[in-house]
């Protein structure tokens, strides 16, 4: 039988918990290329929107949380990150803009940066 250390199951926890979060970016990044396809008008437009922006609540929620370990600094630069998405949705949605490639862009990023 095999024992684990705290750390070792910290550690894994840690990395599903990031494998978990590029996934969900992945898909954000998918929705909103559709989305830049069949236009702001479009049902895949809706989809992209909407769940970006579910997905940048709760990474703002977590980010608020005194208890996420990730350095002070780098919470409030991924706030601000996510603010500007929900933002930027907005815009998109109010007709104001069509910066889905932006978006994808930046969550691309972030995507990119997890470890």
């Amino acid at each position: 039988m095999y024992q684990f250390s705290y750390a070792e199951i910290m550690a894994d926890d840690v990395a599903g918990s990031r494998d978990r979060e590029k996934q969900v970016l992945d898909r954000a990044v998918e929705l909103l290329r559709l989305a830049m396809q069949n236009g702001r008008e479009s049902r895949e437009a809706v989809e992209a929107l909407y769940y970006t922006r579910r997905v940048w609540i709760a990474f703002i929620d977590d980010l608020r949380n005194p208890e996420n370990q990730l350095p002070a600094n780098l919470r409030a630069d991924l706030i601000s990150i996510g603010v500007w998405v929900l933002k930027e949705t907005d815009r998109i949605r109010l007709r104001q803009s069509e910066n889905f490639k932006g978006i994808a862009d930046i969550i691309t990023i972030i995507r990119d940066g997890l470890k």
